[in-house]
């Protein structure tokens, strides 16, 4: 970076406060099979950029951690899987194992492991018994059949599903098991998706309509509960999800009218946010989430630096009142991590001010704002012209493309210049837009352009952005961004 980092806001009312970290930490991963690097060893590892929020191992690649290579049933690669508590307080893990490396990008079969000390509070060491594989392709796609699901009971039999595609038609796959080793594969999908190409890291789990505790994977029916259903789309390196009901005598899932199944959808997370996975937290009753994101370097500058890919932030999330999106917040363990606390409260800022937040590491910074302002009259029209132009999977990235952070409007862009340089030449601008629709409703537009940066010599710089509904009813905004070095993660909620 060129000179020293700061932080900036800018832009109507405020209230920040910034909290940082000293603790040294990880990052997140590539989803591609390259299996050239496979036995490359790391020798000199670079610590620039290595991240203090965000776990990440001391050395090589991380996407999906917890089991490596070792068995003939695996021997090319372990992919993703779920862990399920059997009774009698049994963990047990089903995973993704390559058996060969053909066909391209292997066959995949599905394995278990069970700890080798069910005593370890940790659970740190796990036996992959010789008996795997217990899944392996029949009708299926040999090459696209992959990480299976925490399983539930239905009818005296454990289900779980496993995500796979035919031609272009994204499938979860069901199957069933009395003991949890014999699995059969059931006459008809979970669910399918035409036109969505293949379905990774397929999640199912139940959310209350009643508050924000979360549900156990075995809560299947009920009058107040719905089901969510997650896929990563390959195509995309997105994770998108729909709200919908489980039909427990037909054992389907159905979305609910109006969800949009397939990659213009509902996301978690409109930034780099991939190959997330949920588990229930009997201890704290909620439900969390935790997906992995990789960097914008080259593979040549990952190999010199010795390491890849970061874990994101685990997220507590729930089901938004209104029935129709999920909400999600980093799990309050976090705040643990803070140190020194720098304050800013009712900074009254004109439109183009840029107030420095001075006091802190800009590169390890936890940092909550308020936005707050008089009323909402002034936004700027939205321009329905852009449904037209642009498709509506990237409508909210070219809009953010084209209008950019200097264009000004009349409730934005405020936000955050994250990582600035003194100069200005250096920056990660993460901000909001508030536009007027026909309808009196508000669209507000959050979005992070790392275009300006230059962390690496790559040309391709990554923007993200989306629509994000929250509720204006206040006229405040608020926005949490977490500052891990080369890593903004940011998340938004109204209030």
């Amino acid at each position: 970076m060129m000179g020293s980092l700061s932080v900036f806001v800018w832009e109507l009312a405020v209230l920040v406060c910034l909290m940082l970290n000293y603790f040294k930490g990880g990052v997140l991963a590539f989803h591609k099979v390259s299996k050239h690097l496979q036995h490359i060893s790391a020798f000199d590892i670079k610590q620039v950029h290595r991240t203090g929020y965000h776990f990440q191992p001391k050395k090589h690649w991380i996407n999906e951690p917890a089991i490596e290579p070792s068995k003939p049933f695996d021997q090319f690669g372990c992919w993703s899987g779920s862990s399920t508590v059997l009774p009698g307080d049994k963990p047990i893990i089903l995973y993704t194992g390559l058996i060969s490396e053909q066909p391209e990008p292997g066959y995949q079969v599905q394995n278990y492991a069970i700890p080798e000390n069910p005593s370890d509070p940790y659970l740190t060491k796990w036996i992959k018994p010789n008996n795997n594989p217990i899944i392996k392709p029949t009708l299926e796609n040999a090459s696209a059949l992959c990480d299976p699901t925490t399983a539930w009971m239905l009818n005296g039999q454990w289900e779980m599903t496993i995500g796979s595609k035919q031609g272009m038609v994204g499938v979860s796959y069901l199957y069933q098991s009395t003991d949890y080793i014999k699995w059969t594969r059931v006459d008809h999908p979970l669910h399918q998706k035409e036109n969505t190409g293949m379905w990774e890291c397929v999640d199912f789990y139940p959310v209350s309509t009643k508050g924000e505790n979360g549900l156990d994977t075995r809560v299947i029916d009920g009058d107040h509960i719905k089901h969510v259903f997650k896929v990563s789309l390959e195509i995309t390196k997105y994770d998108y999800y729909t709200i919908g009901k489980y039909n427990a005598s037909q054992d389907i899932y159905i979305p609910d009218e109006g969800m949009i199944d397939g990659w213009a959808g509902l996301r978690y997370d409109w930034g780099n946010f991939y190959a997330s996975k949920s588990f229930f937290d009997p201890s704290r009753n909620r439900r969390v989430i935790w997906g992995w994101a990789n960097e914008s370097s080259t593979e040549e500058e990952n190999v010199k630096k010795g390491w890849a890919g970061i874990q994101l932030i685990p997220r507590t999330v729930w089901l938004d009142p209104s029935g129709k999106q999920l909400l999600n917040w980093p799990v309050a363990e976090l705040e643990t991590l803070r140190d020194k606390n720098v304050n800013l409260s009712n900074t009254k800022l004109k439109q183009g001010d840029k107030v420095e937040v001075k006091g802190i590491t800009p590169a390890q910074a936890d940092m909550n704002v308020v936005f707050s302002f008089p009323g909402l009259g002034k936004a700027e029209a939205y321009d329905t012209k852009w449904d037209e132009i642009y498709p509506p999977e990237t409508l909210a990235k070219n809009i953010c493309q084209v209008m950019g952070t200097t264009k000004q409007g009349g409730l934005g862009p405020f936000g955050f210049l994250t990582l600035t340089s003194k100069d200005f030449q250096e920056y990660t601008p993460v901000f909001f837009r508030v536009f007027n629709t026909s309808d009196t409703k508000h669209k507000v537009l959050m979005f992070s352009d790392a275009m300006s940066s230059t962390l690496n010599n790559q040309e391709y710089k990554p923007t993200f952005g989306g629509f994000v509904d929250v509720d204006l009813a206040d006229n405040k905004i608020s926005l949490r961004s977490l500052i891990d070095h080369s890593v903004v993660e940011s998340f938004a909620a109204g209030g």
